[in-house]
């Protein structure tokens, strides 16, 4: 029987590959945390500590059928409360009504009460059950201004305004206006452009110098409580966090994935509650000054079927001109979608996970362009398959000199085992004999690694594309009803630890094809007797695999679909280069002939010979 060297290519790569995987995984990984919708105890803590401006939630008297008392009297513990905006009360607009914005895509609902935007429907998605999306709902979401006017602090959040609806044919525009006189008023303006997820919003004052104390911090506050939309809640909430834009446009950074986290952040453009494919943005033109961000992760225990994922909050510090405040903004609802974003040209792909460096630029400039062209043509799952093979046409030249380096390192071997016996016991010259010997017939395993390295950026960067490619969302293909996330071929009757409470197929066949590679790879190299001192490579084959079939079975299906049909490509490859395409006998000829030539050694290599004859020779005099 042929005995066979340890592979230091394949094991190396291997290594760095399962290195990646752990550090994304680790990172990616949802911890025990805070309990609870929005309404809890612990959530009503924090909002307590966070507020620094306390208003009084009780309702506003309108008439005096309704307080029981004179209208002269309410009207006058309005003006206690309220000085000037007391006046808002006595308008017909002073009541529990709504006003709708929307196109075809959006459908907004904003209450007279707080002038603020109550219900954000998208109408043209669907969340796991099969029912509207709704980014806004039943009371999630709030937003106010707060100030100090008259020795009073107060929230816009309590007060009424006046609606006012304009239908044109630019879309939609509602002003919103909290009034102390006919002309003198707070305003809440909403745009909606047709056939868009992103309107127009601005906060305006007119006439209100003498009431509202524009020396004291005024604060646009706006918090959300985000609904779970997903089937797997563990995977929505690991892609579900706040980010944003600050110091003019030139950083991006966000919140912690797990647990509670908060930031001070100065000049900030844009934020985005991202709720995994959805988003829910507020953009400025003119920068904030500061911004106080906040997040609280709202699941205990995924296991538990949940309403909520995390819960948002954002204290935007307004500066106020020479005749108050005039903010021109923007509000976005909608899919958390590369090419949507991509068309306001405000850099909001930073919003998205797609990597960092190298590993984005690969996501943006090529992964993304040529799925959205595949997908155009061939539906999601052929889309991946598609994909993947390009990816592996692109690599092939890559992958061939990894093939031929390690059929050179083969063909050497009865030479290498050779020098195992002539130096035999001499550990120091056999490297440095087989490292000649490798440099000669350029066979280096170094040499056979690079190429292994090179693929790296490509499999991380499709690592973070899979999860965020709002394009597989609720595509089906095979038994896979949802590529966007796992697929199910049986339901447990228990929940798995790391595992779950259902078998994905996927995975399963992705794992089987990473193992029958690696024992095509290093299989033969593993049935050898084990050397002192390296790691066990036949765990490390078994390893891989069933790293893929635990912690993949709640990632998309269409990321397994990906492995499974990437490895099952590469088994082929493998079979047609050493049936084919690659001659032993040939290349044995070649490496006598490149042998017989004098070869120069470039410095790294001179400077290593020249360490390990000096340690030769240290202790070769250790032992006189």
């Amino acid at each position: 029987m042929e005995e066979n060297k340890f592979d230091l290519n394949s094991f190396i790569g291997f290594v760095l590959i399962g290195a990646i995987l752990l550090y994304m995984l680790y990172q990616n990984q949802p911890d025990v945390v805070v309990e609870g919708p929005a309404e809890t105890e612990a959530a009503a803590q924090i909002d307590a500590q966070e507020n620094n401006l306390v208003t009084n939630n009780e309702p506003i008297p309108t008439s005096a059928q309704e307080t029981g008392a004179s209208w002269a009297e309410s009207y006058q513990e309005l003006q206690n409360r309220l000085g000037s905006f007391a006046y808002s009360a006595t308008l017909p607009s002073a009541k529990e009504a709504t006003t709708v914005l929307e196109n075809n895509l959006l459908a907004l609902t904003i209450s007279n009460k707080g002038g603020y935007i109550i219900s954000a429907e998208l109408k043209t998605q669907t969340q796991y059950q099969g029912e509207t999306v709704y980014l806004i709902k039943d009371g999630n979401s709030a937003l106010s201004l707060n100030f100090a006017a008259q020795n009073r602090l107060l929230s816009t959040q309590d007060l009424y305004f006046e609606p006012t609806l304009i239908n044109n044919s630019e879309g939609n525009m509602l002003s919103m206006k909290l009034k102390t006189s006919d002309t003198d008023f707070i305003e809440f303006q909403y745009r909606l452009p047709a056939d868009s997820y992103m309107l127009d919003f601005a906060v305006r004052t007119n006439g209100l110098e003498a009431v509202i104390d524009f020396d004291k911090e005024i604060i646009l506050d706006w918090s959300l409580t985000g609904y779970r939309q997903a089937k797997s809640i563990s995977y929505e909430n690991r892609y579900t966090r706040l980010t944003y834009e600050f110091d003019n446009g030139n950083e991006h950074d966000k919140l912690g994935p797990v647990g509670d986290d908060d930031a001070v952040e100065e000049n900030v453009g844009w934020f985005n509650f991202r709720q995994h494919f959805f988003s829910s943005m507020l953009l400025t033109d003119t920068p904030f000054k500061e911004v106080r961000f906040m997040s609280q992760d709202l699941v205990k225990d995924e296991t538990i079927d949940t309403v909520y994922t995390k819960r948002y909050g954002a204290k935007m510090l307004l500066e106020p001109k020479i005749a108050g405040l005039n903010y021109d903004m923007n509000l976005y609802f909608g899919p958390t979608d590369y090419a949507i974003f991509k068309k306001y040209d405000r850099q909001l792909d930073e919003a998205m996970p797609l990597g960092w460096g190298i590993f984005g630029m690969i996501n943006k400039y090529v992964i993304i362009p040529v799925f959205g062209i595949l997908s155009q043509w061939f539906p999601a799952g052929i889309a991946i398959i598609l994909l993947t093979i390009f990816f592996k046409l692109l690599l092939s030249p890559v992958q061939y000199k990894q093939y031929v380096s390690q059929a050179k390192l083969k063909v050497l071997k009865p030479e290498m085992d050779e020098i195992k016996k002539k130096f035999e016991g001499n550990q120091m010259k056999i490297q440095q004999e087989t490292m000649k010997l490798q440099n000669v017939a350029g066979a280096s395993p170094l040499k056979g690694c690079l190429p292994a390295l090179l693929q790296i950026p490509v499999f991380y960067a499709l690592f973070t594309f899979f999860p965020t490619a709002f394009g597989l969302r609720q595509k089906s293909f095979l038994w896979a009803d949802d590529l966007s996330s796992y697929d199910v071929v049986m339901e447990l009757p228990i929940n798995v630890p790391f595992y779950g409470d259902h078998v994905s197929l996927f995975p399963i066949l992705a794992s089987i094809a990473i193992f029958v590679y690696m024992m095509m790879s290093t299989g033969q190299q593993m049935q050898q007797q084990q050397q002192p001192g390296m790691p066990n490579m036949k765990f490390l084959m078994y390893l891989s695999p069933l790293f893929m079939l635990v912690f993949f079975n709640n990632y998309a299906s269409g990321l397994s679909l990906y492995y499974f049909t990437s490895n099952l490509i590469t088994i082929g490859i493998m079979l047609v280069i050493k049936k084919f395409i690659i001659d032993e006998d040939k290349i044995h000829a070649q490496i006598q002939v490149t042998k017989k030539k004098p070869k120069k050694q470039n410095r790294f290599q001179k400077k290593m010979s020249e360490m390990m004859e000096q340690a030769e020779a240290q202790k070769n005099a250790q032992k006189k």
